[in-house]
């Protein structure tokens, strides 16, 4: 299984599952399992092939399985584990369980397994803001996770190069700043190229609500992200007046990042407290909210009179002071509507968070301890090894990347809470997330290149178990192949994978490490991509 159980131990017994068999137990956990198998058109029952019981001993994804002569029964702390242990047992069956209608009956072999996550943050972060996909990709995106038991679906809704939002109370952010005219295609070094082709897309309030009830009923949790003060061209060509200069801008079309800042005045407060009520009304209970917080250039701040009149009324010292202060007030914001915020390491450094901000410590573990010494709930997402971005091999069979290299075996080795930090600093840290910036991946077949099967190396690191993880992962390629995911092979990409060739050479990953982590003990050091 991937990932693999705490326990699991083979019985002498099997038992016949066949289509149309009755689940009983809690409505609830029926529903969950129901969901989990949904090819075998399971049955609502007051006694079934599976019987399932609530645990209230077990924790909210822990479960225990015992499958028998009698049939299949489960013990499940919550919902999501009864949905865990279907997953477990949907990996007992053969790969052709994972394609519909492929058979009406299957032998389930004897077995015990008892399981629970090693973290409650097992994460997973696609960027739609660079290239847009549809709902439909999303939301087979959140079944992907549920079947390798992910739970948290970050998605990266604003940047320079797009808005992928309707807003009622602002409209022009989806009508001028959901599409951009070209989009960028040379590699990351090279001579400006475009391809001159329309770019564009967002989702509606409905898609949202759609998606979230949707992840919901598969145990994961939407992380929305509207990423400022800075990476806001995109809001500024709908709104310029919200800016720091008040100047036109247009949707960017190449990559990297952008002078553009949003202005910390109260009228951008009251503009992104609005922006996250919209949110929070279509998405529903929403226990995080990432703000972004990276990548800030200051400079138009620092040039503003009237910015800095705000600053010095505010009683702080330097721009950077400012922006601590800027994100802490949209924190506060969050808090009085139930959620938690998020950020990147930048603002961490800045200092001033909310004692309950969740850190996301992307240039690296050394900024992460130090996150999680101060008292900051820690998801490790370090460039090294959690940026999927990057290609798996130096090589020009690759297709098109920022750099190299993050391979199933490096993402697979990584631990997210070292034993070497201090008790108190690996019990700050909630889990581990990796991200797929989307610059390089415009379609969805890239994207489950770049994905799979580096987001099960994931899912192994995360759930917590690591023993024999290659031997299993060559026998999880067959659920792959049923369940028609385009990953990219271990021996490399299939000829019709290779596209656009990557030009090794151009960014390497040991140098970014170097360079972002030495940075990360600077607090005015806010703009590495520059």
């Amino acid at each position: 299984m991937i990932p693999r159980p705490k326990l699991c131990r083979a019985l002498s017994a099997s038992y016949d599952l066949t289509a149309g068999a009755t689940v009983s137990g809690p409505a609830e956990l029926a529903g969950a399992v129901r969901t989990a198998l949904p090819g075998l058109d399971l049955l609502p029952g007051d006694h079934g092939a599976i019987d399932l019981r609530l645990d209230p001993e077990l924790g909210p994804e822990a479960y225990r399985m015992t499958v028998g002569s009698r049939g299949v029964e489960i013990a499940a702390g919550g919902r999501a584990g009864a949905l865990y242990a279907a997953q477990s047992l949907r990996q007992l069956l053969p790969d052709e369980a994972f394609r519909y209608g492929a058979a009406t009956s299957w032998t389930v072999p004897g077995v015990r397994v008892e399981d629970e996550p090693r973290f409650p943050w097992r994460g997973l972060h696609l960027d739609v803001a660079r290239h847009f996909f549809p709902k439909r990709e999303v939301m087979r995106l959140v079944d992907l996770m549920a079947i390798h038991k992910l739970n948290r679906l970050h998605l990266h809704l604003a940047d320079d190069q797009g808005w992928r939002v309707e807003s009622r109370a602002y409209p022009l952010l989806h009508e001028v700043s959901s599409h951009r005219p070209r989009s960028a295609v040379h590699p990351y070094g090279r001579p400006e190229a475009y391809d001159e082709v329309p770019h564009g897309g967002y989702y509606t309030l409905a898609d949202l609500a759609e998606i979230a009830a949707y992840a919901r009923a598969r145990a994961v949790t939407v992380v929305p992200e509207i990423d400022v003060p800075g990476h806001a061209s995109a809001i500024l060509a709908a709104y310029p007046s919200l800016g720091a200069t008040g100047e036109p801008h247009d949707v960017l079309d190449r990559w990297g990042i952008s002078p553009a800042i949003l202005s910390p005045l109260p009228p951008t407060v009251e503009f992104l407290t609005t922006i996250f009520d919209e949110l929070l009304g279509a998405l529903g209970e929403t226990p995080y909210v990432h703000i972004g917080g990276d990548e800030v250039v200051l400079d138009q701040w620092a040039a503003s009179a009237e910015i800095n009149a705000y600053r010095e009324s505010l009683g702080l010292a330097t721009v950077n002071d400012l922006q601590a202060w800027f994100l802490r007030r949209l924190a506060d914001a969050l808090a009085e509507r139930g959620s938690r915020a998020v950020v990147w390491d930048e603002a961490f450094v800045s200092g001033g968070l909310r004692q309950d901000t969740v850190v996301m410590p992307w240039r690296g573990q050394g900024v992460g301890r130090r996150a999680a010494a101060a008292g900051h709930d820690v998801v490790a997402t370090s460039v090294f090894p959690l940026y999927f971005d990057y290609a798996e091999a130096a090589s020009p069979d690759e297709p098109l990347a920022i750099g190299e290299t993050v391979t199933v075996a490096d993402v697979a080795a990584f631990d997210p809470a070292p034993a070497g930090w201090a008790p108190q600093e690996r019990e700050r840290v909630i889990g581990v997330q990796a991200q797929l910036w989307t610059e390089r991946v415009p379609d969805p077949r890239t994207l489950d290149y770049r994905m799979w099967p580096r987001a099960c190396a994931l899912a192994e690191i995360a759930w917590g178990g690591q023993d024999d993880f290659a031997g299993r992962l060559e026998a999880h390629l067959g659920r792959l192949d049923a369940l028609g995911v385009e990953y990219r092979p271990p021996a490399g990409p299939h000829p019709w994978q290779r596209r656009r060739p990557h030009l090794p050479g151009g960014i390497r990953l040991d140098e970014v490490m170097e360079r972002i982590e030495a940075m990360t003990l600077d607090p005015e050091s806010t703009r590495p991509s520059m």
